[in-house]
This record gives C-alpha cells, structure tokens and sequence, in this order.
C-alpha cells in the first residue's frame, strides 16, 4: 500500500454520502469541501419526501448549522455560489431499492460519475424497534451495496460500522470480519433473512389483532432485544450493524469494500474548529444530566477505559482509507478507530472534567438559577445499585432484599409515573450494562498501519490527521469536549 497527496485523490472526484444529514456526514462533506475545493461534486442523501423537503434538511441541519462558519468566512461573497456548484442533495432512502432516488436523469448521472460512496445512514438507537433497525442497519447496507455495483466507475465503498459490533468480548478485539451466519455465542442458525421474516409475521400478527401503534412499538422493541440476545449481541443497534456487516462481505463481488468501526464518537478535536458536536451521544447524555443535576449516581466501574475519539479524526480516517483502497477488489479491510490501545483514558477523567466545567460554569435552570454540582457518586456493581435503590427510593419497607420486587410494588399505589420512571430505568440499565463494565480494548493494528504508510507517503497528514496520541485527554475534555456538549447539546 502506497499512499499519496489525498487532496490529489479528492480533486475532481464525485462522492456519495449516505445519511446525508447526520453529525459524521455534516463533518465529513465540510472537510472534503474545505480542503479540496476542486472536489467535482459531493452528493448528500438524505430522508425526504422531495426536493423541496430535501432542499429545506439541507439548509436547516446541515449549511444553517455553525460548522460550516470557517468554510463561509473562507469563500465569503462566493459562498452560496460555490455550495449550489459542489453540494447537492438528494431525497431517498436506502431501505429501498436503488435508495429510492425517483430522478431516472440522475440516477443514470449518479451510475456514470460517481467515484466513492460513503454509507453513513443508520439508526444508532440502542432501543430500537427491531424492524426499523433491521430495515436500516442491514437491508440497507444491502440496496447500498446493489447501488454501489451499478457505478461504473466506483473505486470504493466505504461502510462506516461500529466497534462494538463485538459485543460484550473482553480482552484485545481484532480487526476481523464476521461472515454470515457467525453469532458471537456460537448458536448456529443465524440468517438474515429468516429474521426478516420472523419481523414481518409479527407485524402481520398485531396488525390482525388491531393492535395499537404504542403497543406495535413497544414489541418492535422488546423483539430487537430479544432476539439481539438470542444470538449473543447486547442490543438491536450492535447486531444489525454486524449484520450489515456480514450481508456486505457476503454480497462485495467485486467492488473495493472498507468497513470503519469507530468507537464512541465525540466533538472535534480541531477541525473545522474544536468543541464541535450534535446530538445527545452516548457519553454526552450523562455530562448533560450531570450539568442539569439530573445525575445522583454514576453506575459503571470507576476504572473503565472509556474508549472514545473525536469526530474530526474518523472523518480523516475515513478519507485516508478511501484512497488506500481505491480499486483494491481484495478482501474487505477493518480499521476500528478509537483510543484504548494507543492512548487510554479512565471515566475518572471524564467525571473530573465534568465536574470542574460545571462548577465554574453552572448551567442555568428555566428559572435563571445556576445548578450547583459536586462528585458523582459512583456505583461500581449493580449489587451497590440496588443497594442504592433500596435505601433512597423503598426505605420505608426496611428490607434491602425486597429491592427488586418493591420497585414495582411500592411505587404501584402512589404514582403510576413513578413506576413507568423506575421501569424506564431498569430497561435502559439493562441495555446499557454491557458498556457500563466493559472489559475489551479495540486493537487498531490495521488502523496504525495506515497511519504509518500515510506519514511514509504524500499524504498531508497535518490536515487529515487521526493519531489519538496527540490528544492530552485532560486538557480536550475540560476546555474542548464538556464545554462544546454544554455550548451545542445543553444549550
């Protein structure tokens, strides 16, 4: 493998990217139309109904948001001018054959010039229904992969998949491909189809019974677990995305195939500018609850190696792989991008910046009162959880041993809320668990390499930078990571 200049690579190139709207997506189509403003187009794809509605997620979620505000002062009077000639946008859904893109004239533009598809679409919802999942994580790869093939002039196709399609494995996790049908507790059976089937005769089955949409919802949900478990993934979300997986390699022929499995994902590290993030992500949603005082306990093991790596990074890594493996029809190449091996940090250095944000900048309540916080405090077994339970929420029935079936009980009579709240809990520590204990380190040889080989070569390696070992992770969580969470998500 031999790399050079990727702004060369990029130039005059045409790239696809799925989930068009998305936090990954937004970062990835700025830096490409930032640095190489020579790119010949960048196609988004995103959920509409039409041109219209595609036209106004474009503004909304994607030009509208401040990421592109280094890009605007660079282009200045021309930037309107220069996004109309490079960027456009596409209403469709990858769930549907040929991505449901209805325009026949594009369409045959799309199959005659594309160069690289990135495929970013997915649901990433832990809780999901499973058909939805099911429809979007791995038939969707599917119609992605059945596009990709009708490109007559497609180098690559990167999947963009997830670390933890390993499940709850301990110990070193390699950078290896699943083939259809592998389970990670080894049951034999798995096929993607017959689970497409078992999800269509359920649905027909509530449907029949005129059931109502809450209900549908809420099996969808507890079928995705179930079934998750079934095969030896924690939830919906890491399962369809391994599926995904396998239904790719199974399906690749001869198209130029790389998967990138990050790790948790969080803001920009330094480009377009530090502290960028969207949504509420995994890691997030407990900073936010912290700062807002929602947060009493923290459940995990204070030692646990958060593995994480900023967004700017993947979106790097993504294009440095893209030109690595342009018209490479060898087997599928894995590149987990994350931090565990390379440069760890413990949750305590999360907790410590949290709290040191949110002590000398309180977050405002609704009624303009700062939020005073102080430590977590950390359970590090779900033994010392329900311990905590017990003596804060089902004091009065003296008995640390009823915890389990007081918490439903004792909340019955007084407030059916309180009971959804506590119920609500205990499904989100269930599917959480997994993570909260997590004992696995994601081996990044592959990653490493590419690293090595695009410092060896032309490539610009300060602009598409992703080494975590440049990260002082005290230092990015405090002045970059909490405060952009605070700044972006908080608000």
């Amino acid at each position: 493998m031999e790399l050079s200049s990727i702004l060369k690579f990029l130039d005059n190139k045409v790239i696809l990217i799925t989930g068009g709207a998305g936090f990954l997506a937004k970062i990835l189509a700025e830096k490409v139309l930032r640095t190489q403003p020579n790119v010949k187009k960048v196609y988004l794809l995103v959920r509409a109904a039409d041109n219209m509605a595609a036209s106004i997620r474009l503004q909304n979620e994607v030009l509208g948001k401040e990421l592109f505000k280094v890009l605007k002062q660079k282009m200045g009077a021309n930037f309107n001018s220069f996004i109309s000639e490079k960027l456009s946008v596409i209403p469709g859904d990858i769930t549907c054959e040929d991505m449901s893109i209805k325009d026949v004239k594009l369409k045959d533009e799309l199959f005659r010039d594309i160069d690289v598809i990135i495929n970013l679409a997915a649901t990433t919802n832990f809780d999901e229904r499973y058909d939805v999942s099911l429809y979007l994580n791995t038939f969707g790869a599917k119609y992605v992969m059945d596009f990709a093939k009708k490109c007559t002039k497609l180098k690559v196709l990167i999947q963009v998949s997830t670390a933890y399609v390993s499940g709850e494995r301990t110990g070193l996790v390699k950078e290896t491909p699943y083939d259809m049908g592998d389970t990670l507790n080894g049951r034999p059976g798995l096929d993607i189809e017959v689970e497409k089937k078992l999800v269509e005769d359920k649905l027909e089955e509530l449907q029949a019974e005129e059931t109502t949409d809450e209900i549908i919802k809420q099996t969808m949900k507890d079928m995705g677990l179930e079934r998750a478990k079934h095969w030896g993934w924690p939830n919906v979300y890491v399962f369809t995305k391994a599926l995904g997986e396998m239904v790719l390699i199974q399906e690749k022929g001869d198209i130029p195939l790389v998967f990138i499995r990050p790790t948790i994902v969080t803001s920009t590290f330094k480009e377009p500018f530090s502290g960028w993030v969207e949504g509420i992500r995994t890691i997030d949603s407990l900073a936010a609850a912290y700062g807002k005082g929602r947060l009493p306990f923290f459940l995990g093991d204070p030692e646990l190696i958060v593995d994480v790596i900023p967004a700017d990074m993947v979106v790097n890594a993504i294009l440095v792989a893209a030109m690595a493996h342009a018209n490479d029809v060898g087997d599928v190449t894995i590149y987990q991008v994350g931090s565990s091996v390379k440069n760890p940090v413990k949750f305590t250095v999360l907790h410590e910046a949290a709290y040191q944000h949110f002590k000398h900048h309180p977050w405002v309540n609704k009624d303009g009162d700062p939020v005073i916080v102080g430590h977590v405090k950390v359970l590090g077994s779900m033994a010392s959880f329900k311990r905590y339970l017990a003596l804060h929420y089902l004091l009065p029935l003296k008995g640390l041993e009823l915890a389990n079936f007081a918490l439903c009980q004792y909340f019955k009579g007084k407030c059916v809320d309180m009971n959804r709240k506590i119920n609500h809990v205990m499904r989100l520590i269930e599917i959480y668990r997994p993570y909260l204990f997590f004992k696995g380190i994601y081996d990044d040889t592959n990653t490493e390499k590419l690293r090595i080989t695009a410092k060896a070569g032309d490539v610009e390696t300060e602009l598409f930078y992703f080494d975590p070992k440049i990260i002082k992770w005290e230092d990015y969580f405090l002045n970059t990571h909490i405060p952009g969470v605070a700044k972006y998500v908080m608000k």
